[in-house]
């Protein structure tokens, strides 16, 4: 396995190993890595020849008051982990590698990103789609591999895939969970024990709206209020958003007569946790 730090670095091995014939999978992340992010790599592994793992917190998804300097990092731990999964090469850039002075061009959504996590977060999909559209122009993949949990990027990643014809093919992952049904994130670290505890309220909403679904209930308002009376019960969660959406469109429903996303944000102390299920 090899870390690659510079874009030119990185570019010429692409472009090289695609000149052998090697097909290259991609798997963008934050670094800090859990079983979730290595379920990636190994889709990864099985869609393609070469694994490229990025490890890069971009800056430019955080807002002002969000966790950009205190997101947790642990570069040599999570190189061992990527050399374990028979990664290939790590793409391990320095922030001003990639934003460079004077940085001025972006990539934006102008309909699916506005509601859900979106509407609290403004700035967020604008830096999550302008990095992976760098990544893609840097590591010119032939597949990149997203996972579920994070329910809004996946289908925001898929419509800039298309709508601006990268030659890339999106696979995605399930939600990765602890045994107890808390989804793995790199934000978990920041839970007390109370919080760890009353996180558990995340999946068990979830569970209760697929109990409803299976019963026949077609209403999103009531699905969403039996969600909200759940997660309220317990002592630290305070609701960001519950919704329920069109699985495709990410467009708010309120009868259930389509494949419906129920997506919640939810924060504890200082994690926003995410987790959803699709009811179809």
């Amino acid at each position: 396995m090899q870390t690659l730090t510079t874009i030119e670095e990185t570019r010429e091995i692409s472009r090289e190993l695609s000149k052998r014939g090697k097909t290259l999978a991609l798997v963008p992340t934050m670094g800090y890595l859990h079983e979730g992010h290595l379920s990636l790599m190994r889709i990864a592994k099985r869609s393609a020849d070469v694994v490229v793992t990025s490890i890069f917190v971009n800056p430019t998804q955080f807002g002002a008051n969000e966790d950009l300097e205190a997101y947790p990092r642990d570069f040599k731990r999570d190189e061992a982990l990527c050399e374990a999964e028979g990664v290939s090469y790590i793409f391990y850039p320095a922030p001003e590698s990639m934003y460079g002075d004077g940085y001025s061009a972006y990539v934006n959504e102008d309909n699916m990103s506005k509601g859900l996590c979106g509407a609290s977060r403004p700035i967020h999909f604008k830096g999550v789609l302008t990095v992976v559209s760098k990544l893609f122009n840097i590591c010119e993949p032939d597949v990149a591999v997203f996972g579920e949990k994070d329910a809004q990027q996946l289908r925001l990643l898929r419509r800039m895939t298309t709508d601006l014809n990268f030659p890339v093919k999106i696979l995605s992952a399930p939600i990765v969970r602890d045994p107890d049904g808390l989804a793995m994130s790199s934000r978990n670290q920041y839970l007390t024990r109370q919080e760890r505890e009353d996180a558990l309220c995340l999946s068990k909403s979830l569970n209760l709206a697929k109990q409803l679904y299976a019963n026949g209930e077609r209403d999103a308002a009531t699905i969403i209020a039996s969600m909200s009376d759940l997660i309220n019960d317990f002592k630290t969660p305070k609701i960001d958003y519950i919704e329920a959406v069109d699985d495709r469109t990410l467009a708010p429903v309120s009868t259930l007569n389509q494949p419906t996303l129920m997506a919640l944000a939810v924060q504890f102390g200082k994690a926003r946790l995410l987790d959803n299920t699709v009811l179809e």
